[in-house]
């Protein structure tokens, strides 16, 4: 087949706070190395502009999901995150992506994977890059898929109906265990750090420990040549020590940098993906994030001492506003074990149609 003269059938969704590309494994080629071509010419990529295809010139706005329906009859839809480069011709596929999940259970209705409920449909997920379940429930008054709503997500203008994100079996998932270094703390680069992985390996660390005040601006962050060179730096020796062999061209593991909150919220990130700064802190990183915070002894600790025992909902401060995520630890077990992990997220359909990608 000449996708070239045909294109392909795809539909662009922002779910959460990135955008990406849905299509169904069945219109991709079968071969990675042949269906990784097709998208990186579809994204436009390399180009830091990506003027010559259908990516946002961000990492945000540069992501994949490929979904099917599931021979597991414990789940309704597989669904693989592909992770492209912008200025580089880069797919990886080491990490899953929250954002771009809350769009997953949508796409699987519109598209007659899953039949639709009279009033929300629940849509059970296996995250393929980990090989673990999240569940998403969204609106379909009359069967049909609601993407308007009332509810506002920081990082994305109006508001929109809810999917309801919960996440099942997410520990370990790109390193097979929730401590992947086997300790709680490590000292990294001269840097105290824990690093967790609970549906996103994540390094830890206080943003005072890089001379941050962990309050800085997007935009100052991207301008300090010397700390992304040193997050990087960090990230890499963190990564080995978790396993994960050499990442320099990898998106994973994450960097978040903590600070007491100052917005009403219970912590204040900093996150990069994986060196340039976040505009404001993936899904499953935040998950992870508080992760990590909630098990004694771990880097940032110490910010949870005034958090409210009466409920596992805690809200996480980044640079353009706040994310709310559920998590329950129990750190009595050896290793600790997730008790559970979810969010709010939205998402709207952008187009429906046939891409084609430049030659």
């Amino acid at each position: 087949m000449s996708y070239d003269d045909s294109g392909v059938r795809a539909t662009m969704l922002r779910g959460g706070t990135s955008r990406g590309l849905y299509f169904e494994a069945e219109d991709l080629p079968a071969d990675p190395a042949e269906r990784d071509d097709l998208l990186l010419r579809l994204m436009g990529t390399p180009d830091p502009l990506q003027i010559d295809g259908l990516g946002g010139a961000t990492t945000l706005t540069s992501k994949v999901a490929v979904v099917s329906p599931s021979a597991d009859p414990e789940v309704d839809v597989d669904y693989l995150f592909l992770q492209l480069g912008v200025d580089e011709a880069t797919v990886s596929d080491r990490q899953n992506c929250g954002n771009i999940l809350a769009g997953v259970g949508p796409f699987a209705v519109e598209r007659g994977m899953v039949p639709a409920g009279d009033e929300e449909t629940a849509v059970r997920i296996r995250m393929v890059n980990s090989d673990s379940v999240a569940v998403a429930t969204f609106p379909t008054p009359g069967g049909l898929v609601e993407y308007r709503g009332d509810i506002e997500i920081a990082g994305v203008p109006g508001t929109a109906a809810p999917v309801v994100l919960a996440f099942t079996d997410t520990e370990g998932s790109a390193t097979g265990s929730l401590l992947p270094t086997g300790h709680v703390r490590d000292t990294i680069e001269g840097v105290e750090a824990t690093c967790v992985d609970n549906g996103m390996p994540v390094v830890l660390a206080l943003a005072t420990s890089f001379g941050l005040t962990g309050y800085e601006s997007h935009e100052e962050l991207a301008a300090d040549t010397a700390l992304l060179q040193r997050i990087d730096a960090f990230r890499r020796k963190a990564a080995e020590l978790m396993g994960m062999g050499d990442v320099s061209s990898a998106s994973v593991p994450k960097t978040a940098l903590l600070a007491p909150a100052r917005d009403g919220g219970q912590v204040c990130t900093r996150s990069f993906i994986p060196v340039r700064p976040h505009t404001s802190i993936g899904v499953l990183g935040a998950v992870s994030v508080v992760t990590g915070m909630l098990l004694p002894d771990a880097v940032g600790h110490e910010l949870t001492a005034d958090w409210p025992a009466d409920t596992s909902r805690v809200d996480v401060e980044h640079p353009t506003g706040h994310l709310l995520v559920d998590v329950a630890v129990d750190p009595s077990t050896t290793p600790p074990r997730v008790v559970r992990s979810g969010v709010v997220r939205t998402a709207r359909k952008l187009f429906d149609g046939t891409a084609f990608p430049r030659a």
